[in-house]
């Protein structure tokens, strides 16, 4: 019996040394790991676990955030998800038009994500998108990491402005790496979100604060962009606005498709990009 029990302290304090406080895993990273479904019970008995949904474990430390939940698929599950979207740039400092409060996180990733993270009570909503759907060539796949990188030179490698279509912000006291689209990707995939999801009113503001971007990542992205709606808007906001970088990028270089798009019933056509805008937006006679 004492050796039974000495062993199983040893399990123990293997998953305590494995298993960072605050960070989730799911019940197969733990059966993977020699932690049976009744070990499992016993530790959430005696509260060295917790369940934050069914098949979810987590070291009990404070209230769960979103940020956890998606830092501990980048790392600890080594889910390759970003974050992306209006999140992504709310996140980077450009939320000054849009909602100050994140309700919505816009998740990008190549396969389906986890089903327990629709029964996380978190007061946000995961909005789930397939990246391929947008980009041909940008894959989700994350540098190796974990919660105990050097995230700020993490974040310094990831501005390459060529390559680097995500890069890493440190989240919390113990500053762990949250990978995101970079502004660049970031806004494209806004655009994506037009106008079902997303204003055109608030995107035109957005792209007003919009001055630092890298042309060479845009001409990458715009390149491998699939969605010719997408890349149209871009140009319109980015003529609206005029950004220096703008001089850079020529619309010609990229492939816009042909025909109009009706993206405002009642609006009116922007002739140089064939699509229908918002009147008091000053689409083009």
């Amino acid at each position: 019996m004492l050796s039974v029990a000495k062993h199983e302290d040893g399990k123990l304090n293997k998953l305590l040394a494995q298993l960072p406080e605050g960070a989730v895993v799911d019940a197969a990273w733990l059966s993977e790991r020699g932690y049976s479904t009744s070990l499992r019970s016993q530790y959430v008995s005696a509260g060295w676990l917790e369940q934050p949904a069914r098949r979810l474990y987590r070291r009990p430390r404070g209230t769960l955030s979103w940020e956890q939940v998606v830092i501990s698929l980048q790392t600890v599950l080594d889910f390759p998800v970003l974050v992306g979207g209006r999140t992504a740039l709310e996140l980077q400092g450009f939320a000054h038009y849009l909602p100050a409060h994140i309700r919505e996180v816009h998740l990008y990733a190549d396969k389906p994500l986890p089903g327990w993270i629709d029964h996380l009570r978190l007061g946000v909503d995961f909005r789930k998108h397939n990246s391929h759907r947008l980009f041909a060539n940008q894959p989700i796949t994350l540098a190796p990491t974990n919660l105990t990188s050097d995230t700020r030179a993490l974040q310094a490698a990831s501005n390459d402005p060529i390559h680097g279509s995500v890069k890493r912000l440190p989240w919390g006291h113990w500053e762990w790496p949250l990978t995101v689209s970079t502004p660049e990707r970031a806004f494209l995939e806004m655009l994506d979100e037009l106008p079902k999801h997303e204003s055109f009113h608030q995107v035109d503001k957005l792209m007003e604060g919009l001055a630092t971007l890298s042309p060479r990542r845009l001409a990458k992205l715009l390149h491998d962009c699939k969605s010719v709606k997408v890349k149209r808007l871009f140009f319109f906001f980015a003529f609206r606005h005029r950004h220096r970088w703008l001089l850079q990028l020529d619309p010609e270089d990229f492939d816009l498709g042909s025909g109009k798009r009706m993206l405002a019933p009642g609006g009116k056509l922007d002739k140089r990009f064939n699509i229908t805008a918002p009147g008091d937006l000053d689409g083009q006679p």
